[in-house]
């Protein structure tokens, strides 16, 4: 099931960015898109008022329109989110965001990085990082830096689909398996 609501949530973001790009403001709607949908995450009042059947369409949607054209306000996002409603598919917002973030980033030549280090890393030693990906992804990396003491030392970075764990922790588990092998 879960396969299924990924692939419903590409078919939206991409109809959304074909409209994007056409319009050349593809970057615009997706920011737009990104705040909704982080409202709908963060805000536990918004998705059960949406997503309770006892409330009427018309009242979900005057709710959503209430709130739209302060985070969304372009026409095509607003037009997105009303119809993933009456389609009783609003839950997907946020997947719908992160496929259409995706897009973006395919189209602009970038991949997001997520770098996790045991104690928070200097800004020379981000630049080393950023630019090394850079070089092996052959693309301008976005990169979000998360501490994570339990790694002892070193880092591991997520970044297209890889994992490239150079954690002490890391290290230390494999030295103990060919101990123990």
């Amino acid at each position: 099931m879960a396969a299924m609501g990924g692939s419903v949530s590409r078919r939206y973001a991409k109809a959304i960015f074909a409209i994007g790009e056409d319009k050349g403001n593809f970057e615009i709607l997706g920011r737009q898109l990104n705040e909704l949908a982080d409202l709908w995450k963060e805000s536990e009042a918004l998705r059960q008022t949406l997503e309770n059947p006892v409330f009427k369409l018309s009242q979900k949607r005057a709710v959503l329109q209430s709130i739209m054209p302060r985070l969304a306000p372009a026409r095509q996002v607003q037009s997105l989110a009303l119809l993933l409603l009456e389609r009783g598919r609003i839950a997907n917002l946020p997947a719908v965001a992160r496929a259409y973030e995706e897009m973006c980033d395919e189209k602009l030549g970038r991949v997001r990085a997520r770098v996790l280090s045991a104690m928070p890393l200097d800004i020379a030693s981000e630049a080393e990082i950023r630019k090394a990906l850079e070089r092996r992804t052959g693309k301008k990396v976005l990169m979000t830096t998360v501490v994570d003491p339990s790694l002892i030392g070193g880092v591991v970075t997520h970044v297209a689909g890889m994992v490239l764990d150079g954690s002490v922790a890391s290290r230390l588990s494999n030295i103990k398996n060919r101990l123990l092998n």
